[in-house]
């Protein structure tokens, strides 16, 4: 079976974001002065293969513990949706 994982990556909430600052800053700088919190993280989409629903969610959270997220720093979430199989020419 073919799987899509989306994954959002996102800072601890204890950890600074230093980026997500200059992001704030630079958008007030420009007249958006609502904007009173601002945090940068990472979206990652990927396409794999797996037995089953199961083995595809195991993979992705070991892809995400071992090099996608720091989990030391960062959390992450993720979802998995079945894919079609492409048509074999």
């Amino acid at each position: 079976m073919l799987y899509r994982a989306i994954i959002q990556v996102s800072l601890r909430p204890s950890v600074l974001d230093p980026a997500g600052v200059a992001v704030r800053s630079g958008l007030q700088q420009l007249g958006y002065t609502g904007v009173r919190h601002a945090r940068i993280g990472k979206h990652i989409e990927l396409d794999l293969e797996a037995q089953d629903q199961t083995d595809a969610h195991q993979q992705v959270d070991q892809m995400c513990d071992q090099m996608l997220a720091n989990p030391v720093i960062e959390t992450y979430r993720f979802t998995l949706s079945a894919l079609e199989a492409a048509p074999s020419s």
